[in-house]
């Protein structure tokens, strides 16, 4: 699996390029620069991009626009952004139009080595990783008519493990239940929200997040 990493940091970029190769994943491009990444891209397409949201150099969302206009011109291209902070307003930029193929992880994340890989995985296989913080910073938002609101304990805890991408059978393993009972908590929370019951994780993880939204 081809995979091309923009990061202004040269440690932070050289260690995302050590781990993803020791994965087995084949870097095929590292830049410093949205510019870079855009170049190279001309010369081949990878299967991931792993790219910093703000780059030089302004450092405000050159990663971002680049992703978005990456995607846009190579249909197919899975993209995994990184962050320092929580920036919703950003994330929900990158989720707009499908959140198929698309990462949005904190930086910190990157230091739980097996997750992040897996989310790598996941992404360039067609599904989604938000990270579990911004998903908690979505869910603790409070809106007038919280539709929250009628969501027990555990259905929220569901619908976090839900919207960071983690299938059906995930969230059975980590909550210790069984699937037949995630499936019941799925079909509720949908029904609670007034969402479609869509059999596509990535897709319904778009309409949790869109439907989360300020």
């Amino acid at each position: 699996m081809r995979v091309a990493i923009a990061e202004d940091s040269v440690l932070l970029r050289e260690g995302i390029a050590r781990l993803l190769t020791d994965a087995g994943f084949d870097v095929v491009a590292r830049c410093g620069d949205a510019v870079q990444l855009r170049s190279e891209l001309r010369v081949r397409v990878p299967d991931v991009v792993i790219v910093d949201i703000r780059l030089p150099p302004t450092h405000t969302d050159e990663g971002l626009r680049a992703a978005i206009e990456l995607r846009a011109e190579h249909p197919g291209l899975a993209v995994v952004v990184l962050s320092q902070y929580v920036e919703v307003g950003l994330a929900m930029k990158l989720l707009a139009d499908s959140a198929d193929r698309v990462g949005y992880l904190l930086k910190d994340r990157i230091s739980d080595v097996p997750d992040f890989i897996a989310a790598v995985r996941r992404v360039a296989a067609g599904g989604s990783a938000i990270d579990p913080t911004i998903v908690s910073t979505l869910l603790g938002r409070r809106r007038h008519d919280d539709p929250l609101a009628r969501l027990t304990p555990r259905e929220r805890e569901v619908l976090e493990l839900m919207a960071a991408g983690t299938s059906n059978q995930g969230i059975a393993d980590r909550l210790v239940i069984t699937l037949r009972a995630v499936e019941k908590y799925v079909s509720s929370i949908f029904g609670k929200l007034g969402l479609p019951a869509t059999g596509s994780e990535s897709r319904r993880v778009l309409a949790v997040l869109l439907f989360l939204r300020t």
